[in-house]
């Protein structure tokens, strides 16, 4: 059986604190002070792939836009505004833009009408 901590030193230190305010789960820093918001644009080539896909999505069919060169806000803008374009759900998962449905026509369209450079992927 465990001996029982007889002192707050020996619990092994600091246990709670609200010196700095919250803090980001991520990074540990204080909200203000969060680098993980901060994300640097992807490297790449600078080109928007619109792609559909259909592989382990039991059948469903999505359209994924992939190398957009856009900070994660911008990127999560983006996203919201072609959802809405194409009248659809979606996600945005690891900076890839998954919009339900194929609609690879209309999105090559409307990238290009807001100045990306865009091409179809795939087949």
């Amino acid at each position: 059986m465990a001996k029982k901590a007889a002192s707050f030193a020996a619990l092994g230190g600091l246990v709670f604190s609200t010196d700095a305010g919250r803090h980001c789960p991520d990074c540990s820093k204080p909200v203000d002070d969060c680098i993980c918001k901060q994300t640097v644009i992807p490297a790449g080539d600078g080109i928007a792939r619109v792609r559909r896909e259909s592989k382990g999505r039991g059948g469903k069919t999505v359209t994924t836009i992939t190398g957009v060169p856009l900070a994660l806000d911008a990127l999560t803008a983006l996203a919201t505004t072609l959802k809405k374009r194409c009248g659809t759900g979606g996600a945005l998962k690891d900076g890839i833009i998954e919009i339900q449905g194929d609609h690879v026509e209309l999105l090559l369209a409307e990238l290009i009408k807001l100045g990306f450079k865009a091409k179809k992927s795939g087949g």
